[in-house]
């Protein structure tokens, strides 16, 4: 399965040469999205889901809740659908909390908050669990009107020029939503905010996520990725899941994954009924967002990134906005502050993806219409086509 191979998988199963029928079918094709940008979660279906609107989106996690906003793999705020989220949670999630906990209460003791920090973060969790229950829904200005605690400030790296105040709040949210016990709801403006309202998991979804065996999850959340991704090393694996190398594996012997030839010496696993070769996509090109899924599904992306690395992705390895075309990324996009949407390509395409391309980026200024955004995430061609 060598990279001609792995890029008319990702076309069809990534739903990007032919757009799914629903968020739900889009968003359950890739495991789930990336949402620590707002807006990425918005782009990433505009470029899967067939006349897709935001209120699409909101109807799915906020009304019918068949999404849900959760922290889950390698720290990240993903969207995915409620049967993944349990899995997610167990195999992923449930690993942050204690080491998230520990640093936490360390602070706290550090910084004189308490002579028990440990019994005063246990407090303030609870109470503010109770604030957000009896409010449903909250900011975390509003509860810290409810435990007032929440607005004392932390100093993190402190020893440094970059030391900086950091909110109790965020610090004691983060560490609830680690642990399952609550997820991000409503955002407090419009589809571009990144300032949420949060709410009890269980008052949110009408009760506890299932509970399930550890090992199950992990061989489930693997049985998932190795169809939206696979084949994918080992390296691909540990990194997108967080795992150690010795929990990859096991849970490979779990899955019976087989590897295969990657055409590169390397070493891909796929699962065992899933060896056949993909039909061709035909010709497409994509404006994907920054942090996309798809762009983010792997740690090893030679085979569609190409020497783009540097262009594309910033200092911490987060992906900016990319263009693709028949599952290869050929360069950059943003959009101005006119509304216009900017392209730079990184090599030379053909006629046909150059008309592809300026449908795409015509189709996608349309669809902003008056909104107006920012990457959170600015690679190196994004800052050069703003001028900044």
């Amino acid at each position: 399965m060598d990279g001609d191979e792995r890029r008319r998988r990702s076309a069809a199963r990534h739903h990007l040469a032919r757009p799914a029928t629903s968020v739900e079918e889009a968003t359950a094709g890739l495991v789930g999205l990336h949402s620590s940008d707002p807006v990425t979660v918005h782009l990433s279906l505009f470029a899967r889901v067939t006349d897709f609107t935001t209120r699409d989106l909101e109807e799915t996690l906020y009304e019918r809740k068949t999404l849900v906003r959760m922290l889950g793999m390698r720290r990240t705020m993903f969207v995915v659908p409620l049967d993944v989220a349990a899995i997610m949670d167990e195999a992923c999630t449930k690993a942050i909390a204690p080491r998230e906990r520990r640093r936490l209460v360390k602070h706290l003791a550090d910084q004189g908050f308490a002579k028990d920090a440990e019994r005063w973060l246990d407090d303030v969790s609870e109470r503010t669990l109770a604030a957000l229950r009896a409010r449903g829904e909250a900011a975390a200005v509003e509860l810290t009107r409810d435990v007032p605690e929440l607005g004392r400030k932390l100093i993190y790296d402190g020893d440094n020029a970059w030391a900086r105040p950091v909110g109790v709040s965020t610090r004691v949210l983060f560490l609830l939503a680690a642990e399952g016990r609550i997820v991000r709801a409503r955002p407090r403006g419009s589809w571009i905010s990144g300032q949420y309202r949060w709410a009890e998991l269980e008052t949110w979804l009408g009760g506890p996520l299932p509970r399930l065996d550890h090992r199950e999850a992990c061989a489930e959340l693997l049985r998932r990725w190795l169809h939206a991704f696979g084949p994918g090393t080992m390296t691909d694996i540990t990194w997108w899941t967080g795992w150690t190398v010795k929990q990859t594996k096991a849970s490979l012997d779990d899955v019976g994954a087989v590897g295969v030839d990657l055409g590169d010496g390397a070493t891909g696993w796929i699962m065992p009924d899933d060896l056949e070769d993909a039909d061709p996509p035909g010709r497409w090109v994509r404006l994907l967002p920054a942090l996309d899924a798809t762009v983010m599904g792997w740690k090893e992306r030679d085979w569609f990134l190409g020497p783009h690395a540097s262009d594309l992705f910033d200092r911490n390895g987060n992906a900016g906005p990319t263009i693709w075309a028949d599952g290869r990324v050929v360069g950059g996009w943003t959009q101005m502050p006119d509304g216009r949407i900017a392209t730079k390509l990184l090599e030379d395409v053909d006629a046909r993806t150059q008309r592809l391309l300026r449908a795409e980026s015509g189709r996608l200024e349309g669809w902003f219409g008056d909104a107006r955004i920012t990457p959170r995430f600015r690679s190196p061609v994004d800052r050069e086509l703003r001028g900044t």
